[in-house]
């Protein structure tokens, strides 16, 4: 089987963004964002790379994963203008309320990422059952639940990476109990709208 490559066009824009994250971070001093963030950042880019080597993902879900790595990146390090309003001490997107004071950039974030990782699931899971077994799997509401599972454990992998943050460096903007529930709450909104999508486009 001939290995998927990645778009060329993906590759250009992940790596812009990528140098640019990191002299925000370096000229801000964003300990958290050099020592945690941009080489878990790094990691999970080369083991989607496995993946889609194998998968071959589509390039729609290749482009969602771009724009959530970008939307993630920024939203620890674009500083908010003054007057915006946010929740806690640090002025940056992470922190914005988008609407009102009910919905953050953060939970956008975490809404359409485990969405996208919902997607993903279920793509490598079709082209798994394919390579394997030579049929075409056809979502139902048992594969469907079992990607938005999955989904929301990726999800609860990124909370203990924001934990593991928070016991290396003291002054984080991970947030405490009640920002982990929402962030719980939006990736469980965001898979479970992906599932939905797979149901009936998948």
């Amino acid at each position: 089987m001939k290995k998927a490559r990645f778009p060329r066009s993906i590759i250009l824009v992940v790596a812009l963004y990528l140098v640019a994250a990191i002299s925000a971070a370096v000229t801000q001093q964003n300990w958290e964002f050099l020592k945690v963030y941009i080489p878990f950042f790094i990691i999970i880019a080369g083991v989607v790379a496995l993946m889609h080597a194998r998968v071959n993902f589509s390039t729609f879900l290749l482009w969602c994963l771009t724009l959530w790595g970008a939307m993630h990146l920024a939203g620890g390090l674009v500083r908010l203008p003054d007057g915006w309003a946010y929740n806690g001490e640090h002025q940056v997107l992470y922190s914005w309320w988008v609407a009102g004071q009910w919905l953050k950039y953060d939970h956008v974030v975490h809404t359409f990422g485990f969405g996208t990782c919902t997607w993903l699931t279920w793509e490598a899971l079709r082209a798994s059952v394919q390579q394997r077994l030579g049929r075409k799997l056809f979502p139902s509401m048992g594969m469907i639940a079992l990607c938005v599972f999955t989904g929301m454990g990726l999800g609860a992998l990124n909370e203990i990476i924001e934990f593991v943050a928070v016991l290396m460096i003291p002054e984080t903007n991970v947030g405490g109990y009640i920002n982990t529930g929402w962030d719980l709450v939006a990736n469980l909104v965001g898979c479970l709208f992906a599932g939905i999508l797979i149901l009936f486009r998948g």
